[in-house]
Formats: C-alpha cells, structure tokens, sequence
C-alpha cells in the first residue's frame, strides 16, 4: 500500500470533496483521483462513494479511514524519533494566529520555538476564525488561536483567557474626568457612537451584536474594515471609534493619540482558545510548540489582564 495513496484518501474522506482535498494537498485533482483509483483497485473496494455534492467513505472507506489515520500518525511519529535519535525533535509546526494577537506574540513565539525546537520547521499564518477552523479541518494548520469558537465534536478546545473588549477612541473625542482619569463607558452609550468594526462573522463584531441585541439597542457602525492596523489608523485620524482587545496596541506606536476605556453594564467579554482538530493525533512535536504557544501567550497578555 502506497503511503502518499493513503494520505490522498484519508484527505479525501476527511473534506468530504476531491476539490477541496486536491488544493490543500497541492495537487492536481485529476491525479488525486487517478491514485486513489489505483488504491481502490489494488484493495478490492470501493473506498468512496462518489456523488455530486463531493465524496464520502463506503463501510470499507470508513474502516480505512481509521487505520490510515493511525498508520500516518506512525510513520509521522517514526520520522520524528528519528529525529530523536540524530538529537532533537523534528518535523513541521503551523500554528494560525488571530491579527489582534499576531503583533504581540510573533516575535517572542519564535524565539521560544527556537531556542525548545532548533531542528523543527515554524509556520505561523494569520487569519480570521472562519478561515482557520476550514485551515485545521483540511490540514493546512495544527493548531489555532480563535476567539469564542463554536463547539464541534472534531476539534479540540483549550480555553486560555477571558478578556474584556475595550473602546479605543480617538484622544480629541474622549474628555478628561477628574485627575486626569477616564471613566468607563456603558455599553448602550458605546453602541451610540460612530463604530469602525469589522465584518461578520468577525468573533468580536457577533460578541459586540449579541451583547448590544439583550439591551434592547442596535451598533452604529460608521464604517466595516477587515484589517487590524487599517481601523487602528482610521481611528487615529477622528473617524470613529473601535472595540478590540486591549493588548491590541501593543507594539503600536500611536503617539498618545488613541484612548483606551473600559466598557461596563455589561462587560463584554472574549474567550481566547486554542484550537487543533480532534481527528489527527499530535506528534510529540506538536505537543511541545502547543505548550510553548500557550506559555508565551499567558506571559504576553498578562499585563493586559483585567
């Protein structure tokens, strides 16, 4: 049995489309039927159910399946001994990062990587949920950080912080309260104001609907931008107002021109979750880069912590 043949079904099965499974392998899809085929041939049977909304395992797809999951896993595990053996783990990591949090944990992630993992490969991808969820079901990521993502019986969730979004305004707009200190905002008061947010299905922008819906009030939204540095400048320069995390403007350098508040009545609150698909086991590997990740995120937010 070919080994690359397997890995071409058990991508197949697991996407559910040829399609689908021809790009996250990179290859053409007229090859990857054509070996799956060979495959279904040299075992005696039909491996997938061909239809046209895509594809879906037979019983004895389905049994395949489980082994050749098991069987990649070996052989993933073999490489990465081996890579013991010559001194040091191995292999690829690709881990998908949100573009609030990508600013800060970049740089002190690879470092750590580095320094625990010299002979490993990093790939870090920044994305929105939707993206990196569709990422880990097809291969492409092994992990992911994501903000409140919707439970699934194929991907695994760790919880790792609770945070409270804020209101970055613009400096001209924000008056000062006595000492010099800047009083919480209400939410409602805060759905009032000309908002720049980012489009749905945007974790934070269905949060910020959710929240504002149970009050019984509705988000002026000024503007729909789908880039984290794009809304950062556009409020700068006095065109509204945005709601992101707090550590969202670390590393940034605004020159005192944005103000951070807190929001009250209620707090709107985020959870941060590392994410990898249930369906694949881990690689030593990627049990070590999954601890580093949560260690070096837990140490980037803590000052930012409420």
């Amino acid at each position: 049995m070919d080994l690359k043949q397997l890995e071409y079904f058990v991508r197949v099965a697991e996407l559910g489309s040829f399609t689908r499974a021809a790009i996250a392998l990179d290859v053409a899809q007229p090859a990857l039927s054509r070996q799956i085929r060979l495959l279904e041939v040299e075992l005696r049977q039909n491996l997938l159910a061909r239809n046209g909304r895509g594809a879906t395992p037979t019983e004895a797809g389905k049994l395949l399946l489980e082994h050749g999951r098991g069987i990649l896993h070996q052989v993933a595990v073999a490489r990465e001994e081996l890579g013991v053996a010559r001194g040091a783990l191995a292999g690829r990591v690709s881990i998908g990062l949100p573009p609030s949090l990508s600013r800060l944990i970049t740089v002190p992630l690879t470092q750590a990587f580095r320094a625990k993992l010299p002979q490993a490969q990093l790939t870090l991808t920044e994305g929105f949920s939707l993206v990196m969820i569709d990422s880990l079901r097809m291969g492409n990521l092994d992990m992911a950080l994501l903000y409140n993502p919707e439970r699934s019986p194929d991907m695994e969730q760790t919880l790792l912080h609770e945070e409270e979004l804020v209101l970055i305004s613009p400096r001209a707009e924000v008056p000062e309260g006595k000492g010099k200190v800047r009083a919480a905002v209400a939410l409602r008061d805060a759905a009032s104001l000309p908002l720049i947010l980012p489009s749905r299905p945007n974790a934070f922008r269905l949060l910020l609907e959710a929240e504002t819906m149970r009050l019984g009030c509705a988000l002026r939204i000024a503007m729909e931008v789908d880039g984290l540095n794009a809304i950062l400048s556009l409020v700068r320069e006095g065109f509204g107002h945005a709601v992101l995390p707090a550590y969202t403007l670390a590393n940034i350098d605004h020159g005192g021109a944005l103000v951070v508040r807190r929001l009250q009545a209620p707090r709107p609150t985020s959870q941060l979750t590392l994410v990898r698909s249930s369906r694949r086991p881990s690689t030593e590997t990627q049990k070590v880069a999954r601890a580093l990740l949560q260690e070096v995120v837990l140490r980037a937010i803590a000052p930012y912590a409420n």
